[in-house]
């Protein structure tokens, strides 16, 4: 067997490739063996630098100076834009004055970046390419599935409208038959009239003809004429066909009917890895808010808006449905509730799929490619307001049967895994009635409660330890009770909750300090809110029926 080639065998010498090797020359990196030392320096240069095997690669090789060529530069000249100089260089009238770093110094900061971007390159960086190059493997291995599930979905909308027409066909044809069974029994009736006359007709005709052949003075002058009677017709019954008058078919308006599809959206997000960088992007306030656009959704009491990554929005309100809009406010999508009443709250959660609460079948449901599926079934409480946090997990505001305390309730999947009731002091945190609870989760993880009941903003951390609670802001210009309904957050952490008696929203900092009134945008009964990802802010209001976006930072 080759000792080169064999794994766990010792370093052998580059010259004699068989005796282990002793030493290392630093300037031509030849591993040596005791013997071969000499061989290797017998060529005259002065350059070797010969090392035990153990010290190898620890000679530093200078560059030579340009100027003394027969020095080493050991420095770099600050002044000089970092150029290399000796020590000679150092003392010269070119670089008086001039500021000098020992060059091993430098050598060494480099050599530990070097092993810091090596170590985030093998451990960080090329692991979070693997999982993105993953990801869209997986996005690709998924899409044929996906898409055949799109197009079973297709055929049962199809094969449910066939069956609606059959049903629709066979109810005019039942309508007909019995509109004929009528036209009979119409055309019956007055041809037995007829045929009774008629009969009397020849009953008199009979009996005229025997007075006529008959010499009896008596029956002549006893008769008399049924003419005036018989002349008098009955009326002509003429019944006509039923006619089925055809609709022409709107090819456009059916295909609207039968359903939409959605465009194909493509959403690439910011991807930075997070190497310990402060994070220098603050969005200031705008000194007016400005009202981009107002959105009819076509509820009567609009409650609740979320925003989905596409631009999209899911809306709801007391109704039993469910409206995804456009952001231009065309109608993509309506979802009907399993129980058939209005749901309490609705979220979406990181794949995009829509959530939403109902307090009659104690449900959260999912829909995932338009079918509904029920995510957490509770037992003995009702969820009010809920939403999706950063580790995917969900927060609930609920109710006791009582209605006597209310409590935060956190989820993950279907297994219940936090409470929060009560403060340090064993007090309630929050009202003790069954009024509306809008819940979001800030950028510091903290919890943000809208207490309706309470008149009041309550925050705790995310262990459930009270931070503060926020009850209003003093105004001369505000002169209803501050009631919060719905609460947001944005990416800056400022906290955002709509003010419905005053007609305004209240935008908070994450300590809970008021910041400024968004009161210029002529809202309306104010209800729930939510920004997407570009912090535009959307506002129901609840009357109208409208989804107001605002943008209100720089």
């Amino acid at each position: 067997m080759d000792p080169r080639s064999t794994a766990q065998d010792l370093h052998r010498c580059d010259l004699c490739e068989t005796a282990i090797v002793h030493s290392y020359c630093d300037f031509c990196h030849v591993n040596l063996c005791k013997l071969c030392i000499g061989e290797h320096i017998s060529d005259g240069y002065d350059k070797h630098k010969i090392v035990p095997f153990q010290e190898r690669r620890s000679t530093l090789i200078y560059t030579k100076c340009g100027t003394h060529q027969h020095k080493n530069c050991k420095f770099q000249c600050k002044s000089c834009n970092n150029i290399f100089v000796c020590s000679s260089c150092t003392a010269s009238e070119q670089h008086r004055g001039h500021i000098f770093v020992d060059i091993l110094t430098v050598y060494k900061a480099q050599k530990e970046n070097i092993e810091k971007d090596t170590d985030e390159l093998i451990n960080l960086i090329s692991p979070t390419y693997e999982e993105i190059a993953s990801d869209l493997e997986n996005q690709l291995t998924n899409l044929d599935g996906g898409y055949e599930k799109l197009s079973t979905t297709m055929s049962k909308q199809g094969e449910q409208w066939h069956k609606e027409i059959d049903i629709v066909i066979d109810k005019m044809k039942t309508e007909v038959n019995n509109i004929k069974v009528k036209q009979k029994d119409i055309l019956k009736t007055h041809l037995n009239e007829v045929k009774q006359i008629q009969s009397l007709i020849q009953q008199t005709l009979l009996a005229m003809k025997e007075i006529k052949k008959s010499t009896k003075v008596s029956s002549t002058i006893e008769y008399s004429s049924k003419i005036r009677e018989f002349s008098k017709l009955p009326p002509k019954v003429q019944v006509s066909l039923p006619t089925f008058i055809s609709k022409p078919i709107d090819h456009e308006k059916l295909h609207g009917l039968f359903g939409q599809i959605t465009p194909l959206s493509t959403a690439t997000e910011e991807n930075v890895l997070s190497l310990n960088q402060p994070n220098t992007s603050v969005k200031e306030l705008l000194d007016e808010p400005k009202l981009v656009a107002t959105m009819q959704t076509g509820y009567e009491r609009l409650r609740n808006v979320t925003c989905l990554n596409d631009g999209s929005m899911w809306t709801s309100g007391k109704a039993n449905d469910i409206k995804c809009f456009s952001i231009q406010g065309s109608l993509l999508q309506a979802i009907q509730t399993k129980s058939g009443d209005s749901p309490n709250d609705i979220a979406v959660n990181s794949d995009g799929n829509l959530l939403y609460s109902e307090w009659s079948t104690r449900t959260v449901n999912k829909v995932k490619n338009g079918q509904t599926e029920v995510l957490i079934r509770l037992q003995g409480l009702g969820p009010l307001n809920m939403c999706v946090t950063s580790t995917g997990d969900l927060l609930f505001t609920m109710y006791r049967d009582d209605k006597t305390q209310s409590k935060v309730v956190r989820y993950s999947g279907s297994t219940e895994k936090q409470t929060i009731e009560f403060d340090d002091e064993g007090k309630p945190l929050y009202s003790g009635n069954y009024y509306t609870k809008y819940i979001t989760e800030n950028r510091n993880h903290d919890i943000c409660v809208a207490d309706f009941g309470a008149g009041a903003v309550v925050v705790v951390n995310q262990n459930g330890k009270l931070r503060w609670r926020y009850t209003g802001h003093p105004s001369v210009t505000k002169n209803e009770p501050f009631v919060p309904r719905g609460i947001t957050t944005d990416s800056q952490s400022r906290i955002l909750t709509t003010d419905c008696y005053n007609h305004c929203i209240h935008i908070l900092d994450q300590n809970g300090q008021f910041l400024r009134y968004i009161d210029n945008c002529d809202l309306e009964d104010p209800w729930g809110l939510c920004v997407d990802n570009n912090d535009n802010l959307f506002v129901c209001e609840n009357n109208k029926g409208n989804v107001k976006k605002i943008k209100y930072l720089k």
